[in-house]
C-alpha cells in the first residue's frame, strides 16, 4: 500500500503519525541495543580516547549520510524544500546553542535521545529531565524564553533566506556524499575492531542511521501525496518533544510526524529492553544528582531548540543534507561537551588545575 493509499484510508494526519511512530521504534530498537549516544562518545574523545562509544556515534552518522545521499543522488527525495534548508540558518544559534547544549548532555548523562531511550527502560531520571528538557525546549519556542532565543538566533543568520547547503555551496559532486558516509563507516568499522566492538552492535547502530533516511523519505513521500503543504523532516528531539508535550494537554489535538515519533522511539525501546532484560527502575542519587541533571536537561532545551536541533537533529538528521548549522552545530556540541566534562566529571583535569 503506497502513501495516497494510507491517507485516503486513515487521512493525512493519522498517516503522518503512523509514519513518524514507524521511523521512530525503528530508532528506539536500535538505539537502545548499540547504546548510541553522542555523549558517551564525546566524553570519550575529550579524554583522549577513540573507543566503543565513538565508533558506534561514527558508524551511525556513516549510516545516516550514506544513505540520505544515496536516496537523493538516485533521485527517491528531494530534499531541497526539507525545512531544516528551506529556511534561514541561525550561525549564532548553531554555536551558542551547541555549546549549550554540549554542556547540557554532559550534566545530564545523555542527550534528549539517549535521555528518551533511558526513560523507555525504567531510568526515573531521564523520566524528569525529560520533562524539563520538554517544557523547557516549548518554552523557548513559544513561552517566556522566546525572546531570548530569537534575539540570540537573529545575530547572525546564513544569507538569502535560506539555510546553506554545503554541497552546492563548495561545488561538490554529488556522489560526494555518499563517498564520505563510506569513508566514515570504514573508520568506523576499523574503530570498532580495536576495541573488540561486536558486529550485533554495529549492526544496531548502523539502524539508528538508517531511521534518519527513513524519516526523510517518509516525510518526503507524504509531502508528494498529500494536498495540504506537508514539512519535509526527519529525526529530532528539540521540536517534537515540545509539540508531543503540547499534544497531551491540548483539547484539540493534531497528529503529526513528529507527534507520532517521540512515543515510537518509548516503545522501541521500551521492547528492546523488555526482551533483552534490561528493564530496571532507577532514581536519582541524592539531592546534588538532581539538581545535576534538571540543569542540564533545561541548558539542553533551550540550547537545542537555540542550535535548531539536538544532537540527533543537527548532529545527524542535519549534516546529512549537509546543512551547514548543523555542521556548526555538531562541532560546538563536542567542544561543550569537552570543557563540560573537564569542568565536572574528568579528575584529573581538575586535579592538574588545582
Amino acid at each position: 500500500m503506497d502513501f495516497v493509499s494510507l491517507m485516503e484510508l486513515l487521512g493525512e494526519a493519522n498517516t503522518k503519525g503512523l509514519a513518524g511512530l514507524a521511523v521512530g521504534v525503528v530508532f528506539g530498537v536500535a538505539a537502545q541495543r548499540s547504546r548510541f549516544c553522542l555523549r558517551a562518545a564525546a566524553v570519550e574523545f575529550a579524554r583522549g580516547k577513540i573507543g566503543p562509544s565513538t565508533a558506534v556515534w561514527l558508524l551511525t552518522f556513516a549510516t545516516a549520510l550514506f544513505w540520505t545521499q544515496g536516496a537523493i543522488y538516485f533521485d527517491l527525495v528531494s530534499l531541497d524544500e526539507a525545512r531544516i534548508l528551506a529556511v534561514p540558518g541561525s550561525i549564532s544559534g548553531a554555536i551558542i546553542g551547541g555549546l549549550m547544549l554540549g554542556v547540557g548532555m554532559v550534566m545530564a548523562r545523555g542527550c534528549s535521545g539517549r535521555l528518551l531511550v533511558l526513560a523507555a527502560t525504567g531510568n526515573l531520571r531521564a523520566v524528569i529531565s525529560g520533562l524539563v528538557f520538554a517544557v523547557v525546549a516549548q518554552m523557548s519556542l513559544y513561552g517566556w524564553l522566546s525572546p531570548v532565543r530569537d534575539g540570540l538566533a537573529k545575530l547572525w543568520v546564513t544569507p538569502d533566506g535560506r539555510n546553506v547547503n554545503l554541497l552546492d555551496a563548495l561545488n561538490l559532486p554529488a556522489n560526494f556524499g555518499m563517498a564520505l558516509g563510506v569513508l566514515f563507516a570504514i573508520f568506523a568499522i576499523y574503530i570498532a575492531y580495536k576495541n573488540r566492538v561486536g558486529a550485533k552492535i554495529l549492526t544496531f547502530a548502523s539502524g539508528v542511521g538508517f531511521a534518519v533516511a527513513l524519516g526523510w523519505f517518509a516525510t518526503y513521500s507524504i509531502s508528494s501525496a498529500s494536498f495540504e503543504p506537508t514539512s519535509i523532516e526527519s529525526i529530532t528531539f528539540t521540536g517534537p518533544s515540545a509539540n508531543t508535550l503540547i499534544y497531551f494537554l491540548d483539547r484539540s489535538p493534531v497528529l503529526s510526524f513528529s507527534v507520532g515519533l517521540v512515543p515510537g522511539v518509548f516503545v522501541g525501546a521500551f521492547v528492546a529492553a523488555f526482551f533483552s532484560r534490561e528493564l530496571k527502575l532507577q532514581g536519582f542519587e541524592g539531592a546534588e544528582s538532581m539538581r545535576r541533571y534538571l540543569t542540564g536537561a533545561a541548558l539542553m532545551g533551550f540550547g537545542g531548540m537555540l542550535a535548531g536541533g539536538c544532537a540527533i537533529g543537527n548532529g545527524v538528521t542535519g549534516t546529512s543534507v549537509f546543512s551547514l548549522t548543523a555542521w556548526i552545530a555538531l562541532f560546538f556540541f563536542w567542544v561543550g561537551a569537552k570543557f563540560a566534562d573537564a569542568m565536572l566529571d574528568n579528575r584529573t583535569f581538575r586535579l592538574a588545575t588545582a
